[in-house]
């Protein structure tokens, strides 16, 4: 990923030099293992633990010739540690090391995205407090439809957040896995304590069973966590972006000291932080399509999901971890114009207002379909005539038949549509609320 959308800590993980340390971590663990069932001498496993390192510059010499990045890997190590080289990565095949390295990295990885989703849904809830009964207008098929509260539409990002916190919980769970049986996964070379006790040692679980690798599906329902939490971001952030049209501008993102909007228009402020989030959650929607290409591999192994795996896992992480940051900072100090959300209720002149209407004449005992009927001819006239559907009731003899003035002008309310907001908060957030 470019250093433009790449944040230092995560970035790090997924650094050459972090994915040797954990080559070089497992391969340790393997040596210790081997130590404790009396395959490896004591003093050489001092050695090899003293003096184990590596040079990625020299790693990437060694590549250009033998071009297999493992070896040369393992000779860089070699010229490290010396004599005893010889007792590293014995009974091993590449994929030992480099599938369990790599579920070492990927559970650093979630635990950090995980640690980053927190301050997130945490805002989303005291936001939503804090809007819990800011009237709007809310909107189906971008259409004003109901009235609705700020913080209804906040309440429903909390609890999408919470999800994507379990979905991710379930995906650690599912990678925490790392696999040392050798080429075909038959530990024909390999003392299977060695696996159980070297695993422990990094904080993994042996996989059950296996080929020469992971089974991909593991690695593909990770892929999917970053994938939809990405599409929740995105779904946050085109509202933001719809919410501050011109025409709307019920939401700004916030909008920074010296910052331009436009290299030609000075009045131009515009939501490019929120376009940034819906154009890079794209690319975790795409990766997702090749981690789950990767799962179909050749008999016990192949090496078409080696190259694609270095590119979207590392990409995958860096960009979760960006969006989030970026929506985190964008929800913190979300600029919310409530006069003119309040205002914006008035646009339709009442129209908003016409099932409150067909639901009073129909307790009334008028049938649904004339009083739909009843409703809809005056609302219809209300961009036509260019007035308001509660004055035109009003002037309706066949409504005024069934309801009186007073019961017409009930409908036109807005507080009515708060009655139900302190139960939904309670069901979502308890006494939070």
């Amino acid at each position: 990923m470019i250093d433009r959308y790449t944040r230092p800590e995560m970035g790090a993980v997924w650094s050459d030099e972090n994915r040797y340390r954990k080559w070089l971590d497992v391969e340790l663990a393997v040596c210790e293992a081997w130590a404790e069932i009396g395959r490896l001498p004591l003093p050489a496993l001092r050695n090899i633990k003293d003096k184990a390192s590596f040079s990625v510059a020299r790693i990437e010499e060694i590549e250009r010739i033998v071009k297999h990045d493992v070896i040369a890997f393992l000779e860089s190590v070699g010229e490290f540690v010396g004599e005893d080289a010889h007792y590293i990565h014995v009974g091993l095949t590449s994929y030992d090391i480099v599938d369990t390295a790599l579920s070492l990295m990927i559970k650093e990885s979630l635990e950090k995205i995980a640690r980053d989703i927190a301050p997130l849904t945490s805002l989303l809830g005291e936001k939503a407090r804090q809007h819990k009964k800011t009237v709007m207008m809310g909107r189906t098929h971008g259409v004003h439809a109901e009235p609705i509260t700020f913080g209804i539409k906040l309440l429903v990002w909390y609890e999408e957040m919470k999800r994507h916190e379990e979905r991710l919980r379930r995906a650690l769970e599912t990678i925490s896995v790392g696999r040392i049986s050798g080429s075909v996964g038959t530990y024909i070379h390999l003392d299977p304590r060695v696996e159980v006790s070297a695993l422990g040692k990094l904080g993994l679980s042996p996989a059950r069973v296996s080929t020469q690798v992971l089974q991909r599906d593991r690695h593909a329902e990770v892929i999917s966590a970053l994938a939809l939490l990405g599409a929740s971001l995105d779904k946050f952030a085109t509202e933001i972006r719809h919410l501050q049209k011109t025409e709307v501008l019920e939401l700004e993102e916030p909008f920074t000291k010296g910052q331009k909007g436009s290299s030609s228009m000075p009045h131009k402020k515009n939501p490019v932080r929120a376009e940034r989030i819906s154009g890079l959650s794209r690319i975790l929607r795409g990766n997702l399509v090749v981690a789950l290409e990767n799962i179909p591999l050749w008999h016990e192994r192949d090496i078409s999901h080696s190259s694609a795996e270095r590119v979207i896992f590392p990409d995958s992480f860096i960009l979760a971890d960006y969006l989030l940051a970026e929506t985190t900072d964008i929800i913190r100090n979300l600029v919310v114009n409530e006069d003119k959300m309040r205002a914006d209720i008035e646009v339709t002149k009442g129209l908003i207002f016409s099932q409150r209407v067909l639901l009073a004449l129909t307790d009334k005992g008028v049938p649904r379909p004339r009083a739909y009927e009843l409703v809809q001819r005056n609302s219809l006239r209300v961009w036509r005539e260019n007035h308001g559907l509660k004055e035109l009731l009003l002037q309706d003899q066949d409504v005024l038949a069934v309801l009186s003035p007073q019961e017409v002008e009930a409908c036109f309310t807005v507080d009515v549509y708060l009655e139900k907001i302190d139960y939904i908060f309670e069901r979502v957030l308890g006494h939070e609320s």
